[in-house]
């Protein structure tokens, strides 16, 4: 393993260094033949058994306070929620523009923050894989980027956003503890101690990046290269900002009935537990767990039904503008094709 700054001209290029399948590593395993069936196997019984817990769990709402409590939500709190959804939307599309930087491609600065926006909308409605990545590879491929390149911009934005989640959480874990519910007789000493590694963890890859940004070492035939420090300060300053915007659209719809930190501490929390149940959008994972952690402050109606007018805000009404967005992009593609096969 052996560490080497990387020149200016090479950051565009892709990553990776092929190795073969030892006996016993994990990816002599995944060469198996059977391997992908037995993945997909467990992951449908988990999906399904996570889906019907969900529904167990939704037999025992009250629907119609739920949407009582929704229709009672102010307009003037609809209006905000509306305006924070749209910063953070707006901030979450500049994502891509460090990898823009990083990379340092020419596609225009319009352009890249339109396909981070569709992308993220996806994503957040039909998951990562095939929002985050699939819509991304296919529109940056489509403005003619390389897939080494695309990959790198994937990558940086990925990072950026865990990078951020990792030090908010640690921040809110640390400084304000969630009061867990009464009946599950448990401290938040062990959460304070979470916080206060991860803050640690976020500090020591900032010090990694002063001191070895712009390097790569090889670690099992995978080329492994930190951002310069200034570039890791602005991902996690951007993300802490967009997780702090999405907490703050949960806070006004539920009317300000919970301290602010325990709703951000609940929102981090249940966006982890989605990503676990592997539940496209965390749908009804998400939910629950508001549910558990808040149930004790705010009534479960008027938990549901803000978490609804959250879905419908900061979800599906993007999803509706991306999905528009999309189509002229494909449309424009097409016909960009069609030209350059004519001459």
């Amino acid at each position: 393993m052996g560490a080497r700054t990387l020149p200016h001209d090479a950051l565009a290029q892709p990553r990776a260094v092929g190795s073969k399948p030892r006996p016993g590593d994990k990816d002599h395993w995944r060469s198996k033949a059977w391997w992908p069936w037995a993945r997909r196997g467990v992951s449908i019984v988990f999906f399904g058994a996570v889906l019907w817990l969900l529904a167990q769990y939704a037999q025992h709402i009250d629907w119609e306070e739920v949407l009582d409590s929704l229709k009672s939500t102010p307009t003037p709190a609809l209006v905000i929620a509306a305006l924070l959804a749209a910063a953070s939307h707006l901030l979450y599309s500049c994502f891509d523009l460090i990898g823009k930087r990083y990379t340092k491609h020419n596609l225009p600065t319009l352009t890249v923050m339109t396909v981070t926006f569709v992308s993220y909308a996806f994503n957040l409605c039909i998951g990562s894989l095939v929002g985050g990545v699939g819509f991304r590879y296919r529109l940056y491929a489509q403005l003619g980027l390389k897939s080494g390149v695309i990959t790198r911009i994937v990558s940086m934005s990925m990072l950026t956003n865990w990078l951020g989640y990792k030090l908010m959480a640690g921040i809110v874990f640390l400084l304000h503890p969630l009061v867990l519910p009464p009946s599950w007789h448990l401290g938040n000493h062990g959460m304070q101690w979470i916080g206060a590694l991860l803050v640690c963890t976020s500090v020591a890859y900032i010090i990694a990046c002063v001191k070895w940004g712009d390097h790569s070492w090889t670690i099992r035939g995978q080329e492994i290269y930190l951002p310069p420090w200034r570039m890791a300060v602005l991902q996690m300053t951007i993300s802490c900002v967009n997780w702090s915007l999405m907490a703050g659209v949960i806070y006004v719809l539920l009317g300000e009935r919970v301290h602010y930190a325990d709703v951000l501490t609940v929102l981090l929390i249940g966006a982890i537990a989605g990503v676990i149940a592997h539940v496209p959008a965390g749908l009804g994972v998400f939910e629950f767990v508001f549910v558990a952690l808040l149930s004790h402050v705010v009534s479960e109606a008027q938990l549901i039904g803000a978490l609804l007018g959250y879905r419908a805000i900061y979800y599906l009404i993007p999803l509706a503008l991306a999905s528009v967005l999309y189509l002229a992009m494909e449309v424009r593609a097409k016909r960009q094709k069609l030209q350059r096969n004519s001459t």
